[in-house]
């Protein structure tokens, strides 16, 4: 980390500012961590991850709601990761729907268990129907799309999509 603070400070005497720059953005991609969308049920959470370039947004894994936190501790132990987005599932008035009564108390464990990561929220309507949809346009067959590990885990990637466009126009929370 030395070694990185002392070209950073002779880019920044040496006015060259396009080399500074060039500097600093290769040095944010090798220190930027994932991005983690958990699509949050009773019963399974779907969870997926971006790439290390946050470019790409990918299904990772449906893990069952009591496995879910041992699940993100090992993964953060093997995988940067910087932002957790979790779903908020509401109701068309804006309100909060009643899966939150189970969502927001996950919500607080994982903020007081990664105290060091971000923890966005993101509207999740119409996340599981999209889904749905979503398997029916790539010709999944109807037994496979009956799989609902498998939708919630395209929901997630949903969700991390949805997030990773508010985070390129300037709308993310």
């Amino acid at each position: 980390m030395a070694v990185v603070f002392c070209c950073v400070l002779v880019l920044f005497i040496s006015n060259d500012l396009r080399l500074f720059s060039i500097f600093a953005f290769c040095f944010l991609l090798l220190v930027m961590g994932r991005i983690l969308a958990i699509d949050y049920g009773v019963k399974r959470c779907g969870v997926a991850v971006t790439d290390e370039n946050r470019i790409i947004a990918t299904g990772l894994a449906t893990v069952e709601s009591s496995q879910l936190i041992a699940f993100l501790q090992d993964y953060c132990r093997r995988e940067p990761v910087d932002v957790f987005v979790v779903g908020e599932a509401k109701h068309m008035d804006n309100t909060l729907s009643q899966s939150a009564q189970y969502i927001e108390p996950f919500v607080k464990s994982l903020s007081e268990l990664f105290p060091d990561k971000k923890v966005a929220r993101i509207d999740e309507r119409f996340t599981s129907k999209m889904a749905f949809q979503a398997m029916i346009d790539g010709g999944l067959k109807k037994k496979q799309r009956q799989n609902k590990a498998l939708i919630d885990t395209v929901s997630a990637t949903l969700i991390l999509q949805n997030y990773m466009s508010q985070l390129q126009h300037g709308v993310a929370n």
